[in-house]
């Protein structure tokens, strides 16, 4: 059944996830530390020092990443306390992922082959097997936005999908990674038009729009509450806050500008790798590598063509979500490729799926295999070379 090819997909995911780095625990970790907070009735963390991002307000700590992993780790973290191992909630979602991913491709028709090397690619040709692997709580944030936008798409694929259910799993995406809420309206349209690349619209979308509304005005009134217990303001004034205490920051001003779009265009799509006089000779860059260098098969994205409707949503999401991105002030440093690009890439996959109705055409193959060969060569790079000389 379908489902059992899903699920078979998900349990590859986790696999592949856990195996690299044995699912090793990190010393960011920020959400294991939230987690314990939520469970003594607070918001801010007991912070150990320097090493982990937090912004200072008021007296307290608060970490700086958005809360849905946090509050996933709960009931985990008031088993195992302190002690719980962040990296484990990145091997799940890594499978959640892969199991969306799966549906995504079986709802949408294609043959059995296009869609293995279509999910191969996403999950390993892309930084999320690497961030999966690798806990880290910027990582784990961006594996949790990945799997819950893809459960969003996923419903979105369906023959009938259900407007409450997309809005509680986009709404989950945000919660992990605030910026997807740029692609909310676009969330909004597909689910009133009906199914993702279907030709014609269905019946039921006005009904399927207040569903989703509905469960988006509970996330809105929780995200609103929470801004205001921690910075007494309706919005998230956290980074801002960070920018001006980030030594990479600036002491007054907003982390976002047009000034920074430059910088953020060259990161995305020109940094090379490093090449070395000495073995391994080449290494990534670990203030980030261009997804021409590591995923080059995004491009097989552009060949989308049918149904129009859906491939213009799917293009105006990705732009929406890359927006925050190109204008922040920082790429997302420490890490292999551009993993702020996993924000949209969601978007870019279903792309390449609707490509694939079509044909999928060799090179888009040999791309595919080579990013996937890509990132797994950073991530044995992170074991064997960053791990070894910085630890955890």
């Amino acid at each position: 059944s379908s489902a059992r090819r899903a699920s078979a997909a998900g349990l590859a995911g986790a696999l592949a996830a856990a195996l690299p780095a044995h699912a090793a625990p990190t010393i960011f970790n920020n959400y294991v530390r939230f987690a314990s907070a939520l469970l003594h009735g607070r918001l801010w963390i007991d912070w150990p020092g320097p090493y982990i991002d937090a912004v200072y307000f008021a007296g307290h700590r608060y970490i700086v990443n958005d809360p849905v992993p946090g509050v996933l780790l709960v009931p985990y973290v008031a088993v195992a306390g302190l002690a719980a191992n962040q990296t484990l909630l990145g091997v799940v979602l890594a499978g959640v992922a892969s199991a969306a991913a799966w549906s995504i491709a079986e709802r949408l028709d294609l043959p059995p082959w296009r869609r293995a090397i279509l999910c191969a690619f996403f999950f390993a040709g892309t930084d999320l097997w690497w961030c999966a692997t690798f806990g880290y709580v910027w990582f784990l944030a961006q594996t949790s936005a990945v799997a819950f936008s893809l459960l969003a798409l996923a419903e979105l694929a369906r023959a009938r999908p259900r407007g409450w259910a997309v809005a509680l799993a986009y709404g989950l995406a945000v919660g992990s990674r605030f910026t997807l809420v740029m692609a909310l309206p676009v969330l909004a349209y597909l689910t009133f038009r009906g199914p993702l690349g279907a030709a014609e619209p269905l019946s039921g979308g006005r009904r399927r729009l207040l569903a989703f509304a509905g469960v988006t005005a509970v996330f809105a009134a929780l995200w609103v509450a929470y801004n205001e217990a921690r910075w007494h303001v309706p919005w998230d004034s956290g980074h801002t806050i960070f920018f001006h205490q980030d030594r990479q920051g600036e002491p007054a001003g907003s982390p976002f500008a047009l000034a920074h779009v430059p910088y953020q265009l060259a990161s995305f799509f020109l940094s090379p790798p490093l090449l070395l006089a000495h073995a391994p000779w080449i290494a990534p860059d670990l203030s980030g590598t261009a997804l021409t260098w590591t995923s080059p098969a995004l491009a097989y994205a552009v060949l989308a063509r049918r149904p129009r409707t859906s491939v213009r949503a799917l293009w105006l999401a990705a732009a929406l979500v890359a927006g925050p991105s190109l204008l922040y002030y920082i790429n997302g440093m420490i890490q292999f490729g551009m993993r702020h690009a996993l924000d949209f890439e969601t978007f870019l996959f279903v792309s390449m799926c609707l490509a694939a109705r079509e044909r999928l055409p060799k090179w888009a193959v040999y791309l595919s295999l080579y990013s996937i060969a890509a990132t797994a060569y950073g991530i044995w790079y992170w074991i064997a070379v960053v791990r070894a000389v910085h630890g955890s």
